[in-house]
């Protein structure tokens, strides 16, 4: 019999399942459940339809897949029980349009246990912040659907025959709110059919969604020294090993999934994504954090200078299994780095990395920010975001080019940290941002004397604005003009 052949077929919109490794030893995948005869005729029956001949780019890409090789097909990946919400009847069978991370775990429940406490699960929150705003209300909706919600994940909604509404899907966001309460899309790493180890662990799936003017990473790693050495030497990369270690079964280049989910050596692979990460470089001003994870398999971030809470005490509803300092973390990370690096050169890049989150958090976030809530409780802007020009010039200096900068530091991307991130900083709070605050002060009192009262509060007091308002020293205009004239000649710089 042949199944039904509507724009929703079900083979059409396969969601991911994770299948072998991301980034580690051997992922410990149970063995796939004891197939019933029943069960084995209905993914033959599924194949019938979506084969070689109607669907080759599923059926070949599942065809050569791990999934393949361990007699798993379509109906063990799409089958539900009754009661699904997601269920419904279709020639026979049983079946969800979107497995789930729930699904996953019917042989990967310890990746699907740290992917679902992870970051990535949690993306989907975007849509209570200022960017969701920026999108829904003054971008438009059809801009999130197709924007924002396909890195973040969508809510999937269920029309009357429960298939997916078109607004919720397609959808592959890391952070996709799943109709069975999972959070995430093993897919948006592990493409379906294929559900390949080696493309989950490429730069490239990674720069999907990590990339762009808020968040350049992919651009970053590809300007830095590790990206060209993946380039150079992809060959050498053993990316379609089952093991993957570094040091071990590669040696000549480190990806993002190496950095943040992969295995040493000394530490097992994780799909906790965050967990090695001691700064968080997202916000406005950027903090050092403090890991707690939690009884009921959750977990969360804590600035570091906050109270941190023991083991054993009641927190959010559940009890603090592990706390995972922001020391603890960075030290994860530099067992990594020193599979490659000596100690001198890991603590070398910290301290260069930190000093320039604290260059921007302490000479551009920090003063700005406070300005921008005193102009806020003085009356002199509204508490409503998004609604005045210096708003929008200050968010593009923390979330576009204060971003940049912060990870070009990171992941030792020279022109990220200074041509696209402390440059840029520079001249919009310089030549944008301080006007605009005397013209706001302006317009409400007829003069700017808060103004100066503000920058005299906030700016002056650092040693680093003092060029802009007294100028530059003699001394310091000789040095810049003794160097130019090495290079260019007497008489170069007027």
């Amino acid at each position: 019999m042949r199944l039904n052949r509507r724009p929703t077929r079900v083979l059409q919109t396969l969601a991911g399942l994770i299948t072998l490794t991301l980034a580690g030893t051997v992922w410990s995948a149970n063995a796939a459940p004891a197939k019933t005869a029943a069960d084995a005729a209905m993914g033959q029956k599924c194949i019938s339809c979506h084969g070689p001949a109607d669907e080759p780019g599923i059926y070949v890409e599942w065809k050569n897949s791990a999934h393949a090789a361990n007699n798993v097909d379509c109906y063990d990946c799409h089958k539900v029980a009754e009661g699904n919400k997601a269920g419904f009847r279709h020639n026979g069978a049983l079946i969800q349009v979107i497995p789930t991370p729930k699904t996953c775990a019917t042989c990967h429940a310890t990746e699907v246990a740290q992917q679902q406490r992870s970051h990535h699960a949690k993306a989907g929150n975007i849509l209570a912040s200022v960017d969701n705003l920026l999108g829904e209300v003054i971008g438009g909706p059809a801009a999130v659907n197709a924007g924002c919600k396909q890195c973040h994940g969508s809510t999937v909604e269920l029309d009357a025959n429960n298939r997916p509404t078109a607004q919720t899907w397609p959808n592959t966001g890391i952070g996709r709110k799943n109709v069975d309460g999972t959070l995430g899309s093993c897919s948006a790493c592990h493409a379906r059919h294929s559900f390949s180890s080696a493309q989950a662990r490429t730069p490239d799936t990674c720069g999907k969604c990590h990339m762009g003017p808020d968040h350049p990473q992919i651009e970053i790693y590809n300007e830095s020294k590790h990206g060209i050495l993946y380039r150079a030497n992809v060959d050498k990369m053993n990316l379609n090993s089952k093991s993957w270690v570094a040091g071990v079964d590669y040696t000549a280049a480190p990806t993002c999934a190496t950095c943040h989910m992969g295995a040493t050596k000394d530490q097992k692979g994780t799909h906790d994504v965050g967990e090695r990460i001691s700064w968080t470089l997202r916000p406005a001003i950027s903090a050092k954090l403090n890991m707690i994870r939690l009884a009921n398999g959750d977990e969360f971030d804590q600035p570091a200078g906050a109270a941190l809470p023991k083991v054993g005490d009641a927190v959010k509803g559940s009890t603090v299994t592990e706390i995972l300092t922001w020391e603890q973390r960075r030290n994860r990370m530099k067992n990594v780095c020193a599979t490659c690096h000596t100690g001198n050169t890991i603590d070398g890049h910290y301290k260069q990395f930190d000093d320039v989150v604290d260059l921007y958090n302490d000479k551009y976030a920090k003063p700005i920010a406070a300005i921008m809530k005193e102009l806020e409780d003085k009356g002199y802007l509204t508490h409503q975001p998004m609604d005045a020009k210096i708003k929008w010039t200050w968010f593009e200096i923390w979330h576009h080019e204060g971003r940049r900068a912060r990870h070009g530091a990171s992941m030792n991307g020279p022109d990220y940290t200074w041509w696209h991130g402390i440059y840029e900083v520079s001249q919009h709070t310089y030549f944008k941002w301080i006007p605009e605050l005397k013209e706001v002060v302006k317009a409400k009192d007829g003069n700017e004397k808060f103004a100066e009262e503000m920058l005299a509060k906030y700016f002056k007091p650092i040693a680093g604005h003092d060029w802009f308002f007294n100028g530059m020293g003699k001394d310091q205009i000789e040095k810049v003009r003794k160097g130019y004239e090495e290079r260019y000649g007497k008489g170069s710089l007027k």
